[in-house]
């Protein structure tokens, strides 16, 4: 399915605006227009490529086609934990045993799912929640022992990186940065990695990150609870009135098996949209691009379908909490 042409523009907006927008409005349109290149990998990821050697640099964004309005009920707020995610690394950034922390891994989400069901069950038993709890950590901090925190931010920082960030809307997911232009390397392996073969790892700390976030910015801000409220008000049948940080009972019961079937539904190639502007040329790109294409996903992409809601956990309702 072609993307959305909004989304090409969105992306390349967003490259032109990091790389300096000036500059680039100062050219007539036939000039701009042969300075840009559009390349299809094989496999569906579209790049937009603008050459402006004015700086040894370029500037990037990525966007994903797909945001809060691809959440069902029960699962808000996912769209934007992997926004998270994806700075976390991959099966070889971030990791001292690539093979021993995801059996590390493996091992503390089933234990979170005993814990969650026992947690969620009609007529729980604290004695034994408190238990299935106290394993779950016990396995997480020995997940843990295999992490290397921060190391893909440090790779980019080391390299020269500028403005790495991210954001998540209803329709779209964003990520860009800015690099030197001998970097151009790194940035397709950096890019190809954390979307192709991202890990999860710190995944329930992150849920912590992000509860916290929703009170600062909502629970706990009255213009947000207001924006909040208005915005359930005007789309109530529309999925753009689940908000795109998520609620917070939806929050409380994401699991990382929830966030990698979402990852794993909505983040194919043919769902991303590079534009990258700058001292960059067109087939240094696409010949890289093609090159990191071929490195298979460690699983297949997953029904485009959308799942069935799940019911919430919570007795209250979730436009409530």
């Amino acid at each position: 399915m072609p993307l959305p042409t909004r989304l090409l523009g969105a992306a390349l907006a967003a490259a032109l605006g990091a790389a300096g927008a000036g500059a680039a409005a100062a050219q007539d349109l036939a000039a701009f227009a042969a300075r840009t290149t559009v390349h299809v990998v094989a496999n569906g990821w579209t790049f937009i490529l603008v050459q402006r050697p004015a700086a040894p640099v370029f500037s990037f964004s990525t966007i994903a086609n797909v945001g809060s309005a691809q959440e069902v009920p029960g699962t808000t707020g996912l769209a934007h934990m992997f926004e998270h995610m994806a700075f976390k690394g991959t099966d070889r950034i971030g990791t001292r045993d690539p093979a021993g922390e995801k059996r590390a891994m493996d091992a503390a989400e089933a234990a979170y799912q005993a814990y969650q069901r026992e947690r969620l069950a009609p007529r729980p038993d604290a004695r034994k929640v408190a238990a299935l709890d106290a394993e779950f950590k016990r396995l997480e901090a020995e997940a843990g022992r295999f992490v290397v925190k921060n190391e893909l931010d440090e790779i980019l920082s080391r390299a020269g990186a500028v403005g790495v960030n991210a954001s998540t809307g209803a329709d779209q997911t964003e990520y860009f940065y800015s690099l030197p232009a001998s970097e151009i390397e790194l940035f397709a392996y950096v890019e190809s990695e954390r979307f192709w073969h991202p890990v999860f790892r710190e995944f329930y700390e992150e849920r912590d990150v992000v509860q916290e976030e929703r009170r600062m910015r909502i629970d706990g801000e009255p213009l947000g609870r207001l924006s909040e409220t208005m915005v359930e008000t005007a789309f109530a049948a529309h999925p753009y009135h689940q908000p795109t940080i998520g609620y917070m009972s939806d929050l409380e019961a994401i699991t990382r098996t929830d966030a990698e079937a979402f990852f794993r539904a909505h983040y194919v190639p043919a769902n991303l949209v590079t534009a990258i502007v700058g001292d960059v040329h067109p087939s240094t790109v696409t010949s890289g691009a093609s090159r990191r294409a071929r490195r298979r996903r460690r699983y297949a992409p997953s029904s485009r379908r959308r799942p069935r809601p799940r019911a919430s956990p919570s007795k209250i309702p979730p436009s409530r909490r």
